[in-house]
This record gives structure tokens, sequence and C-alpha cells, in this order.
């Protein structure tokens, strides 16, 4: 299980006590307004994102007249291309948005500076952020990113089609058992699929570990973080069980959704779909029937759930401005007005000060998904450490095993054992 080292925990402590003591003060802005400085800060994302960024950039150089910034962004694919050749040459932006997928790889070639000294001298100001939104970005005792957002895992139902069946979930208790039973019994009153397919290279077969206590990665990132192959059999002998009864996608059926248009719970093929809370007002906005989110099966007991940064801000050690770059991570994180901009595209605030203040700025899809994620963070646990090396690999192999299990390719004893061996043997590279 992932913890919050004894050193992080006296980090918490203090910025409990840093907190108290300043809370008092004014905020000025920057204190030497006569040094000019330049700041260059990158993030990834579509138009609406940049939109809204540049006006929080220009909010920001109006508050702090000394401050300039020059924007680098782009899309997904092209921004990391970019940002390799930077970071070889020492030229990072001083201000990265920075992925959970990439933390670890620029973490581990020790490009990226600890944000712990700016959370204790209140730089960055933690006073209204809940402990467990912090860590994500930790790995070895230091703090390579900053949440700017959280997601919660979630399941989406189309309120229509489980009426239409008679369904009753009551997502506080409801264990994997009754999963199954409400996707096959929709698939036998709708003739639809009763849930979407929970593709395990993503964070679903993680998070069923979660709920038996088990974890998917060893915490030293050199092997599995489980013993018992029979947790691995017993996930995929349900997913064969919804697919003999046509309640569950084939992997081929599945490779047909491109985009949010094709999603089954947009087009009404299907009465549940796994995903991440932020994806809430997209899948309500397109589909044409009532939508709803609920905690996932078996939540509760060993506190499942966790808050996942939606991405981060990190400091590379290169830059020459990082007590500036901070002080702009703070503005974006804790200022009310900038947030009433951002309105949670990165991920639900991470300070419950700004999230109080700007709910009643949103839509109501919007709102839906804050409430979620409140009503979720009562009962969470920490996250996952950030994944190791080759775990895109390991995630791969996972995806190729399951494919030829729901198949009937191979049983999943077969595939428990041969997931274990591949993935043991990638991972034991790390040592």
């Amino acid at each position: 299980m992932s913890k919050i080292g004894l050193s992080f925990v006296s980090l918490l402590l203090l910025l409990s006590f840093t907190a108290c003591s300043i809370s008092g003060e004014e905020d000025t802005g920057n204190v030497n307004e006569n040094k000019k400085v330049t700041l260059r800060v990158a993030w990834w994302g579509g138009q609406p994102r940049h939109d809204y960024t540049m006006k929080v950039i220009e909010m920001y150089e109006k508050k702090n007249p000394n401050v300039k910034i020059i924007a680098e962004y782009a899309n997904w694919d092209d921004y990391w291309k970019k940002l390799a050749p930077m970071a070889a040459a020492s030229q990072l932006p001083d201000v990265i948005q920075m992925d959970t997928a990439y933390l670890f790889q620029y973490g581990k070639k020790d490009l990226l500076e600890d944000l712990t000294p700016y959370l204790v001298d209140g730089t960055i100001d933690t006073s209204t952020i809940d402990e467990y939104a912090i860590p994500g970005g930790l790995m070895d005792e230091k703090l390579y990113g900053f949440t700017l957002g959280s997601n919660v895992l979630t399941v989406i139902t189309n309120d229509d089609m489980l009426e239409e069946t008679g369904v009753k979930l009551d997502d506080e208790n409801w264990t994997w058992n009754d999963f199954e039973k409400i996707a096959l019994d929709v698939q036998k009153g709708t003739g639809q699929y009763g849930t979407n397919g929970m593709n395990p290279a993503h964070v679903f077969f993680s998070y069923y570990l979660r709920t038996k206590g088990e974890r998917f990665y060893s915490e030293d990132g050199i092997g599995l973080g489980y013993s018992d192959d029979q947790l691995f059999i017993d996930y995929f002998k349900r997913q064969l069980r919804l697919v003999d009864a046509n309640a569950f996608p084939t992997p081929d059926v599945e490779a047909h959704v491109k985009g949010l248009e094709d999603e089954f719970i947009v087009t009404g093929d299907s009465a549940m779909t796994w995903n991440w809370s932020n994806q809430f007002s997209a899948f309500a906005e397109a589909a044409q029937s009532s939508l709803s989110l609920h905690l996932p099966p078996e939540q509760a007991k060993e506190k499942a759930l966790f808050l996942r940064p939606s991405m981060f801000f990190s400091i590379p050690k290169s830059s020459k401005q990082k007590e500036e770059a901070a002080k702009f991570i703070d503005f974006f994180v804790n200022n009310v007005e900038a947030n009433k901009l951002i309105k949670g595209d990165r991920g639900v605030p991470v300070s419950s000060k700004v999230v109080k203040a700007i709910k009643p700025e949103l839509a109501e899809e919007e709102t839906k998904i804050f409430d979620y994620v409140e009503k979720a963070s009562q009962n969470v646990s920490a996250s996952d450490p950030p994944d190791p090396l080759g775990s895109a690999e390991v995630m791969k192999v996972l995806q190729d095993i399951s494919e030829q299990m729901l198949f009937k390719k191979i049983s999943p004893e077969d595939g428990a054992r041969l997931f274990r061996e591949k993935a043991e043997k990638i991972l034991g590279m790390n040592t």
C-alpha cells in the first residue's frame, strides 16, 4: 500500500503551523516590485484551455507588473515532443505542466526541483488544501509536482436505462457482485450493454486491487504489488461472464470508440461507464439521456478511492526564477478570480476556499462533478506512487493478455501466470 513517508507527514504538520502563522498577513504581491522577471510557462491542451490560461496570465501580470510571462503551449503529442529537447539542453520553461506518466521520468533524471521548501515557507499556500491532494507529485520524499486539480474514479450511469430495467443502485454499499448483476439485468431488460469495456490497461484493474487492500505495483517499483494471482483470475472471469451474456463489449467492439461521440454512454448503448469524474460534463452534454455519477463498487472498506492529480505544475532545476515560478503556481491554485476562469478544467481545484467560492459560477453538470469529488473525498486514501519505469510496457502486456482472455484464446489462469512472468521481468530491470 502506498504510504506518505514519515518525513512528509512531518512536513504536513509544519505546513499547518506555517499556514497559521501567515494566515493573517495581507497579500501584497511581490516584495521587490522593481526587479524585472521573465517567466516561461508551458502547458498542453485544446483551444479553450489556451484561451482561459492566457487570461489568467494577463491577470497575474496585472497584479505583478514586474513579471512578464512567455506562454508556450501545444496539443498533447507536440507538447512532449518539444519538451524533450529542451530538457536535454537544460532550457526547460520555468513552469511546466506535468503529467503523472512523465513525472517519474523527469524526476529520476534529476530535472525537477523539489517544491517542498516553497510549501514550508508559505510561498505556495497549502492552508486550504487537503493533505491527500499534495503527495500525488511526491517521489522519493521529494515533491516534484504540485497538483493543479483532483479527479476521482466514478461509474457514470444512464438513468433512463436503469429506470427502464428497474435497477436501484446504492452506490454507498454496492459490491462487485451487485455491479455484475446490474450489468446482466440491463442487458436482459434492454438488449444493450450493461457497462463499457473496462480496459485493464487503464485504472480499472488497479482499482479492483485497491478494493482488496492490494496495489498494482510494489512500492519500490521493481515488481507487482499483489502476490495472489487469484485476484487477477477473479477479475477477468467476471469480465468473461459479462462478455458471454453480451453485457460487456469485446475489445474489437470497444476499438470502434474513437471519440466522445462514439462512447457507449453517449450513444445510449450502455447503462454504465467507468471513467474519471472530470469527463462527466462532456458526456452529459453529448448524451440524449440523463446521466449521474456514482461511487464505484466496494470503495468504502479499504478506502479504495483516491484523489487523482489531473496534472501538475513543476519547476525545473535549470530555472533561474524558481521563487517567482512558485509564486505563479500559488496564484494558479489559490486565486479565486483566476479559478473562476479555469472552472475545474484542470480537475476540481485543490483549495477548499476556491471550490466554495467558484461553485455558484458553475453550470449544473459542472456542479455535479464538484459535489461528487467532495463526496468521494470524505473516504479516500493516499494515491499510488507515480508509475515506475517500464509501466507503459507492462500495461501493453496487460492489454494484450486481456484481449486473448476475452477472445478465449487463453484462460484467466494462464493469463495470470503469463502476465506475472512478463511484468516482473520488465519491472525487474529497475533494480
